[in-house]
């Protein structure tokens, strides 16, 4: 019989019937250490035995427990990864960029969603922390008492991202959202603009770009400023309603800075509908450079954060670590720029 495949019959079987290393080894002609070798470090055996490996592995199906893999070498290759919402924009490029760089790497991403309001981040980190990935790749830095302890007490690499503290508990990439709401005051200020508002998303990064943009007005001896707040994850709809509800409250205001670019276009649009010019009459700013942004008319006036760069070099923090190399200097702030174009 021919040893392209394994009739049912003669596999090895483990509960399930599941085709195994050794079957794989078999058809290949080469020990199972062998085998095991071509396929987690294929440099230290000859091309030649990863070529015959890789083909048994082709002809037979099989899935190599990484599991198992990783009680024996203390590596799951895995890597975790918990964002807000997967289906909001702005973290994408950041999921992208630390996917890319991991799998380049050997290693494997898995997402989880945690939310905003009623956050399910403590559940979710029990679940991962029990199955020993090589990484935890968080989002924020606003975790509670217990999370930190438990990531603490685990022992697993850990990045925080899309933001800076002073007490990280392991490994951080962001940037600074106080500085951030102070930076947009500066900003509109230099255009003559003198009645700010705001409309926020109610998560905790937005609202400490919010405090620190009206507190920065306030010290710029401007008027209070106004806040909307709508649910995050934000959106057009929201963006659109909060317009209508700052220029009935608030009708002298000419700037509105708002925590996302969708929120942003959604005021651009309001603001078409009622015949308020953009920038002439009402600023606009946005948040997160999104790909739509520049292409807007006018194009969108946005704060740009560099999300591929956050997933970069998490993925290199994560890497390293894993890898048993010193990490040095723990803390990266990427920074963030004001892009000036038409609606400001």
């Amino acid at each position: 019989m021919s040893e392209e495949a394994i009739p049912p019959a003669r596999r090895s079987r483990r509960g399930s019937g599941a085709v195994t290393l050794h079957d794989v080894a078999r058809i290949a002609g080469v020990a199972p250490i062998t085998a095991s070798r071509a396929l987690n470090t294929p440099g230290q055996v000859s091309a030649e035995l990863v070529r015959r490996v890789t083909e048994a592995v082709a002809s037979t199906g099989y899935v190599p427990n990484r599991v198992a893999g990783g009680l024996a070498s203390a590596r799951s290759r895995l890597v975790a990864a918990l964002v807000p919402t997967i289906s909001g924009p702005v973290f994408l490029g950041t999921i992208r960029a630390l996917n890319e760089a991991l799998v380049a790497q050997g290693y494997q991403l898995m997402l989880g969603q945690s939310g905003y309001a009623d956050s399910r981040e403590d559940d979710l980190l029990d679940a991962l922390i029990s199955r020993r990935p090589d990484g935890i790749v968080l989002t924020g830095i606003m975790h509670s008492p217990l999370g930190r302890q438990r990531l603490l007490a685990s022992g697993i690499p850990v990045v925080e991202t899309w933001d800076l503290t002073p007490t990280p508990i392991d490994m951080l990439v962001g940037f600074s959202h106080v500085d951030v709401g102070r930076s947009v005051v500066d900003f509109l200020y230099a255009k003559g603009r003198r009645h700010l508002a705001m409309i926020a998303g109610d998560d905790e990064r937005s609202r400490r770009r919010q405090q620190a943009f009206q507190a920065a007005a306030q010290a710029a001896g401007l008027q209070a400023v106004p806040v909307i707040t709508v649910p995050a994850p934000t959106t057009l709809k929201s963006g659109r309603a909060a317009l209508a509800e700052l220029l009935q409250t608030s009708p002298d205001i000419d700037a509105v800075f708002c925590s996302s670019d969708l929120l942003a276009l959604g005021v651009m649009t309001e603001a078409q509908v009622r015949g308020v010019s953009v920038p002439g009459r009402l600023a606009v700013v946005g948040f997160g450079d999104l790909e739509f942004a520049a292409d807007l008319h006018p194009a969108l006036t946005t704060v740009r954060i560099d999300s591929m760069a956050i997933g970069r070099q998490a993925a290199q923090f994560i890497v390293d670590r894993a890898e048993g190399r010193e990490v040095e200097q723990r803390v990266v702030d990427v920074g963030f720029s004001i892009v000036d174009r038409d609606s400001a």
